[in-house]
Parts: C-alpha cells; sequence; structure tokens
C-alpha cells in the first residue's frame, strides 16, 4: 500500500511534491509544534486499531459525523491539528503561516472521498510512504517518542473526525 496504491476520484495520482531543504526544515518545526498537542492526550494502552479497506477509513472513528467548524478550528490550532503549517487554504487566506512544504487543500473534497481523507489525516503513512506529515491518530510503531508522549495519540477520534468535515467543506 504506497503512495502509487491511491487514485483520486477523478482517477489519477496525487502529484508528489519534492521539497528543498528550507522546506524540509520548516516540515520538521512545523511536525515538533503539532505534537504538542499530544499533551492533551490520555496513553493508550492498547495500539489504536485502524480498519482499512481499500486506502481508506470508511467507518467513522466515533461512530457519529465530525464537527467542520470544530475541525476548522483543530486545523488551525498550533498545539492540535497545525495544518496550515504545512498547507495552503485560499479561503483562509487572512490567517498567518501558511506552509508551502505540503500540497495546497484547495480542493481537497473533491479529490479525496471522505474515508480517504479520514485514513490521510489519522495515519497518512499507509497511503503515502514517504510523507513527512505526521501519523494524527497512532500511538504505537512511531520512533523518537518524547516519554511523556508514549502511547498518545495527538488527536483524539473525535478530532479527527472534526477535521474530516472540515475538509469535506473545501471544495
Amino acid at each position: 500500500m504506497g503512495r502509487e496504491s491511491i487514485v483520486t476520484k477523478s482517477g489519477r495520482h496525487p502529484a508528489i511534491r519534492v521539497g528543498n531543504m528550507r522546506r524540509s526544515l520548516a516540515a520538521a518545526f512545523a511536525l515538533c509544534l503539532s505534537a504538542g498537542g499530544a499533551l492533551a492526550q490520555e496513553a493508550v494502552k492498547e495500539p489504536i486499531k485502524l480498519d482499512i479497506v481499500n486506502d481508506s477509513l470508511p467507518k467513522s472513528l466515533t461512530g457519529a459525523p465530525g464537527d467542520a467548524a470544530a475541525g476548522k478550528k483543530v486545523f488551525l490550532t498550533r498545539t492540535l491539528g497545525n495544518c496550515l503549517a504545512c498547507h495552503q487554504v485560499t479561503s483562509l487566506k487572512s490567517e498567518e503561516f501558511h506552509g508551502e512544504f505540503g500540497p495546497s487543500l484547495d480542493g481537497v473534497a473533491g479529490r479525496y472521498t471522505e474515508a480517504q481523507l479520514r485514513l490521510i489525516v489519522a495515519d497518512p503513512k499507509r497511503i503515502f510512504t514517504d510523507t513527512v506529515m505526521p501519523a494524527f491518530f497512532k500511538n504505537d510503531g512511531l520512533s523518537r517518542v518524547r516519554p511523556e508522549f508514549v502511547g498518545k495519540s495527538i488527536l483524539t477520534a473525535a478530532q479527527v473526525e472534526d477535521v474530516v468535515a472540515y475538509l469535506k467543506t473545501l471544495n
């Protein structure tokens, strides 16, 4: 299940973006900032299990739909999703610190299904093996984790669903 296995709704493979050292450093900095959200999570004794079907997570992680307004807040909050540190969204141009490392998320709702978006947010390496985007809903199999973050995910299941709901508004 590498990068080549996912196909967008249009039937094309997503473009691969290659960044330079400056972009890599900016992404690493953004990842450090987003890791702060893990402090709010409770340590989970069991590894989080994801029901992956055809490079997607068809079932809601909570059994309920997410809240797009709450997802936008997680998306923008530096200690939670901090998504804007790497991605651009034209409708958020008034916000500071748009990244250039990750792809633009304008129109992302038209490129991926809800189930694909859920897996991309929860554990993007399952699809894009070379990505530097962190797994926002994973608590095992991670490397170089500070002791206080061991067994914790960056976001809760509800926050993942909220971010997915927000991403679905980006047509």
